[in-house]
This record gives structure tokens, sequence and C-alpha cells, in this order.
């Protein structure tokens, strides 16, 4: 075990300075309105941050004898020892949780270089090595007998932590032997986060040659948006060109990664690929069955239908797959500055509710969003809750479409959903990926409703709708189809190491049966499953997407018809519950029931209804 006191702290040089998140002053000193880069200085100044070192060897030490104080008595603690010793707990993890967050964020702010590259393994090494010594506590938790642990509840100081409790012991039924899950921690870093790594820094440093010019990944295909068919098809074409050049390497990661799984989920006895994933959701395996059957049984309804729509609208017999995402005839993609962003971001979110949008407010006016698109930055977008004790930050690459300012709002969303459930503490505030799109997505639409009411043309409200449907489709249908491909990809490794070729297959097979019978699929399209990040670092996660967003509109629509009093007071209190309530009590104030096998078709309906008056139209 590492002993923090003895153990050199790594010299790293400093970050690069990280521009001001105040566009207006970036336009008033520069002459332009560029997208801000996070000041991650409120976790920490540097890398080789003497508090970082600081907090490092506290948490070691406080670990240490937090193992010395409580290892092998757990079971035979009162209610209020036991509380007592989860509030420690709490506190040493939050400590090692805000070193991992800083290190995350950097490495996702620049993931071509390789000091931050190797600051991050030192911290991911650290965090494993003291993260040991605390092994104990959550699998002697479960080994307190259920009628014990009921008798220690009913002190008041322990019933304070029911929820944490009631959710641990989730995977009573598939914890390990002491010893075993020992070794498994000690030698993850050098296991699936190992491999995330590898696959992080290859698919960052990817260069696609497209148009005279050396590009990123990311780069090449927001291309495949531009209104010049022949720029979409180049750039669909270089980017397959790109993956299968790797595909061999995406292909070994993947199913070394889908074995790591396979492995541990025999050792803790999942059923199924799935099983994890949902255990850790708190939600039942009936539900979100429920939730892909109504999906995949509306792909005529849906994607079929309107892509059918979108081919026509284009003057298409068939579309490639460099046309999903083509604007439609007519649209006025014009440039939104950053600034002008922030300001619609900010009235739809004040509109709804004066008290989010304060919340939102604060990450418009403060350094806390990186939203430059820069070589070496991670792709896509995300909110990091990192600690109670220090605001989200969030990551996004702003281009100025109006699908970034969407972006923009989901992950504010997120930010603000994670500020409100701060107040629950480390252990309690994360909310399961089932509900944590519930903010994002209700921000998104709340965002879209505003550019709507605003736009005065009738044919680019038409086409903004149009836009919004696609959007939708790409959250429910798409994701639904990625767990899909999941699902085969993870079933079908169980008999042996997959070729490139057969994942290929699967995954043109999945994109066949979600997007229909007008698309045509190019050979190169059977590489595109290896540049999607969710597929390595969260197995089963995308179906999360697809359930918030079906809940949303379900929820938006509730809103919409007044029906239920005092709705953004309850909207908050649902937020501000994070981790604490399970999705059945946190719609039951709204009339809704996820189990209820039409709620699905309720959300999907939403969908339904734009496509219609898209065909009238």
């Amino acid at each position: 075990m590492v002993d923090m006191a003895s153990l050199p702290f790594p010299s790293f040089r400093p970050l690069p300075p990280m521009q001001a998140a105040d566009s207006s002053a970036v336009a008033a000193t520069t002459g332009d309105d560029t997208p801000p880069r996070w000041d991650l200085s409120d976790l920490y100044d540097r890398p080789d941050s003497p508090q970082m070192k600081t907090d490092l060897e506290r948490a070691a030490t406080d670990a240490k004898t937090f193992a010395e104080r409580y290892k092998g008595k757990v079971t035979t603690l009162s209610g209020a020892e036991l509380a007592a010793a989860i509030e420690t707990s709490q506190s040493i993890n939050e400590r090692l949780g805000k070193v991992g967050a800083y290190s995350s964020l950097a490495f996702a702010a620049d993931m071509a270089d390789a000091e931050i590259g190797k600051f991050s393994q030192f911290v991911r090494e650290t965090l494993s090595d003291i993260s040991a010594d605390l092994l104990f506590f959550p699998l002697e938790l479960n080994q307190i007998a259920e009628d014990d642990l009921q008798a220690k509840l009913a002190d008041p100081a322990l019933a304070h932590w029911e929820p944490f409790l009631r959710d641990h012991r989730m995977f009573r039924d598939h914890q390990l032997p002491d010893d075993i899950e020992q070794v498994l921690l000690e030698k993850s870093v050098t296991g699936a986060s190992a491999w995330c790594r590898l696959f992080d820094e290859q698919m960052s440093g990817l260069r696609v040659s497209l148009e005279g010019r050396k590009v990123t990944v990311g780069e090449a295909l927001n291309v495949m948006s531009d209104p010049d068919r022949s720029r979409r098809e180049a750039a669909g074409r270089a980017v397959g060109e790109t993956l299968g050049e790797n595909i061999r390497l995406f292909s070994l990661i993947t199913n070394t990664l889908a074995k790591d799984k396979a492995i541990g989920d025999k050792l803790r006895h999942y059923p199924r690929p799935e099983s994890y994933r949902n255990v850790s959701n708190m939600v039942e395996d009936n539900v979100v069955d429920a939730l892909v059957s109504a999906v995949v049984a509306d792909y005529p309804r849906l994607s079929h239908r309107y892509y059918k729509l979108k081919a026509t609208w284009l003057g298409l017999d068939k579309l490639e797959h460099w046309d999903r995402n083509a604007p439609l005839p007519g649209m006025r993609e014009k440039n939104i500055p950053w600034t002008d962003a922030k300001v619609i971001v900010r009235q739809s979110y004040e509109g709804f509710d004066p008290a989010l949008g304060a919340i939102v407010g604060r990450f418009l006016d403060n350094p806390w969003i990186d939203a430059a698109p820069v070589p070496g930055k991670a792709s896509g977008a995300f909110a990091h809750p990192v600690v109670p004790s220090v605001h989200p930050y969030v990551l996004m690459n702003y281009r100025g479409r109006t699908r970034d300012v969407m972006t923009l709002a989901h992950e504010l969303g997120h930010g603000a959903h994670q500020v409100l459930a701060a107040k629950q503490g480390y252990f309690m505030s994360s909310t399961p990926l089932t509900l944590a799109e519930t903010a994002s997505v209700f921000g998104e639409m709340l965002t879209f409703q505003h550019l709507l009411d605003t736009e005065k043309d009738p044919e680019q409200k038409r086409l903004l709708l149009a836009a919004k449907v696609e959007d939708m489709l790409n959250t429910v249908v798409r994701q639904i189809a990625f767990y899909q491909f999941e699902s085969r990809v993870h079933h079908a490794r169980r008999d042996g190491e997959l070729l490139p070729e057969q994942i290929g297959k699967i995954w043109r097979d999945v994109q066949t049966e979600s997007l229909g019978p007008v698309f045509n699929f190019t050979p190169e399209y059977d590489t595109y499953w290896s540049y999607v990040p969710h597929f390595i670092h969260s197995p089963f996660y995308v179906y999360a997407y697809a359930f918030g967003d079906c809940l949303v509109n379900a929820l938006y629509g509730v809103y919409q018809q007044a029906a239920v009093p005092d709705f953004r007071d309850k909207y908050r209190a649902m937020l501000e519950a994070g981790g604490t309530l399970r999705h059945k009590e946190l719609l039951a104030p709204f009339g809704l029931d996820a189990s209820d096998p039409g709620f699905w078709r309720r959300g999907l309906d939403v969908i339904s209804g734009f496509i219609d008056q898209l065909e009238v139209g």
C-alpha cells in the first residue's frame, strides 16, 4: 500500500492558462466572440498544487485511521455509530473525488498532452491505492443482516442515510469475498481503465484528411451537417477511411472490455450483460425492456416515416449515411455567436423559473464552461458534478449552430440539477442515469420552445420543428439502436472474440432496422461504431437518453396543460432530491408512472405528433 507521507509528489508543468468564460470580456480584448475555456482553479490551481498534495496525504492518513477503527467491526456498530462511520467515509471519499475530478477535467480539456496524460494516470493509481484501505467498508455494510439493519435505522442519525443504504445494498447479491474485491480494485488501474485511456488517447490523436487539411474526427463529423452534399460525402468517406485504418485496434479494445465485463458479470452472477447497468440505475429490468420494446416497435412510425419525408425534401430516392444530419432545404443555419447563445439559454430558463434561471446564470457568468472547439479536447459534451463543495463544470464544443445552443441548454440543465442536488451530500447527490437526463432534456425543450416562439417566419418555424424531430430521433431512436448494438455485441462476445467485420455487420444491421429502408449504407459506415465513447466508458449507458427524453416529453406535457398546481416548485424539489428517491416517487407528484405500459407510448406520441405536423405542412 502506498505511504503518501513518503511518496515524492511528481513534478508536473502547469496547465496552459484558460481563457476567461465571460465572452463579452473576450470580445472586448480580441475583437471576436470566442467560446470560453474553463478555469479549474476552484478545484486546484495546477497539477502539482501543494493543496492537492496535502489533500491526498490527509486522505491517505484518514483512510488508514478509518480502517484501523472500523475494519471487521461494521456489523457490530450501533445505529448512531454506523451513521458516524458513513459520515467519515463520505468526507474521505469527497476529498478523493475532488482530486479525481480535477484530473479528469484537465485530461478532457487536452487529451493529446502527454504530460497531462501522465498526471491523470498518477492520480488514478494514487486514488486506487488510497481507496484500497476503504474497500472493506462498503463490503461490510452489505454483511449486516436485514433485520439488524432495520433495527439500527430506528436511530434518527442513521435514518438520514436510509436512501444511501437502500441503494448500496442493491448490489448485495453480487458482492464477492473481500479478498477478491481487494484484488479487483488494486488491478483496476491496469485493467479496464487502462483500455479506456488507450481509446481516449488514440481517438483524440486521430486526424482525418479532408479538403487538403488534417482535422480531428469531431471536425470531420461536423462537416456532415454541411448543406453541400459533396462535402458531406467527402467527410463521410474520409472519416470511414480513418476509422478503418485503426479498426483493428478499436476492435481489440472493444473485445477486451467486453470480455472483461463478461468475466465480472459471471463472477457477480449478473444474468445478462445489461443487468449491472439496470441495478446501478435503480430501475427494474422490465421497465427498461418496456422502453426498448416500445421504441423498436415505433421505428416505422417515427424514424422510418421521418427520414422518408427528409429524402423527399432533399430530392433524393435514397439517403446515404452522410445525409442523416444534412440541413433541410431553406434552413438558414445562421451562425449564433456565443454571447447570443448565452442570452437565449438564460432567457429560456428564466422564463420557466427565475430561480432555475439564476443557477444557470452563474455558469454563464463564471469560468465554469469549456466551450472552445480546440484540437486534443474531448469530443461531445458533458457536465461534471465534481463534489458538492465545488460547482460543476461543463465541457462542450461550440461551433455556433442551433444544435450547439441546444447542447449548451442540455448541459446547463445537468449543471443546475447537480447544484440543486448538492445539498444531499457526496453520497446521495448523484442521480441514477435514468433520471440524470431529466433536467437536461427539459432544459432543451424550454430552449427549443423559446427559439420557436421568437421565430416569425412560418417556413423557418417548420424547419425548426423538423430539426427538433431530428434531435429527438437522435436521442430516442438512435440511442436505443446503440443499446441494441451493445447488447448484440456483448452477447456475441461471450462465444468468442469478434472480428472487426462481425462487429461492423451488427452495426449495419441495427442501423438498417432503426433508420429504415430509405437509407443505403456504404461499406465504410461499418466502422462508425468505433468512435462512440459510451460503448467504451459506460456500457449500456445510452438507453438513459431515451428514458430521459420520453420521460420529459410526458412531463413537459403535464406542464403545458397546467395539470399540476405548483409545477415549478415540484419540479425543483424533484431535482433537489438527487439520489434519495426512486423514479416512482419522483414522478408521482406529476401523476406519472414509468411502470405503466402506456407511459412510454405517451412520450413517443409527442414525437409522432411533430411528424404529423410536418407531413401536413
